[in-house]
């Protein structure tokens, strides 16, 4: 069980890190950040990744309706019923919100990888860990399982 600050430290051993956060994915707000910001300005950082999880979260093409269980047809963002709560809802498979469909969200660029873990909260809303590595001495398969084991071990009160 470790605290914001510790997680986010601890994000930074993994080699190739650059920066990493924690964003409340409903506002965009950061609520701890180490190390460099893509762009340079960590609030601008928050709020854009913040968006971006937010489009991966609601919408079914990554995740549809069917293969969860629900009626053709119903959504699974955050308008949803079942999903309104989903960031708050009880942990699911390693340590990811049991209501949201997406679990990591990975975006590779020319000299990057940026990972976004969303992280079961105790609050309306939801968070989500943003880790921001080098691509050229980044170990992306080991950064997922740091990062999963991270936000299993987050404790958010």
């Amino acid at each position: 069980m470790s605290g914001i600050d510790e997680c986010l430290h601890e994000a930074m051993t993994l080699p190739g890190a650059r920066g990493a956060a924690l964003v409340e994915w409903i506002s965009g707000l950061s609520l701890g950040q180490v190390g460099d910001a893509p762009g340079g300005d960590p609030e601008t950082a928050a709020a854009e990744t913040a968006e971006f999880a937010r489009m991966a979260v609601e919408h079914s093409a990554f995740e549809p309706a069917e293969s969860l269980g629900l009626p053709q047809g119903a959504t699974t963002g955050p308008a949803a019923p079942a999903a309104r709560s989903g960031p708050a809802a009880p942990s699911g498979p390693a340590g990811t919100a049991k209501g949201l469909p997406v679990e990591d969200v990975i975006v590779v660029t020319r000299t990057g990888y940026h990972l976004l873990r969303f992280v079961e909260a105790p609050f309306d809303g939801g968070v989500f860990l943003h880790l921001w590595l080098d691509r050229e001495h980044a170990n992306l398969a080991l950064a997922m399982m740091r990062v999963r084991d991270l936000a299993e071990r987050l404790v958010l009160a």
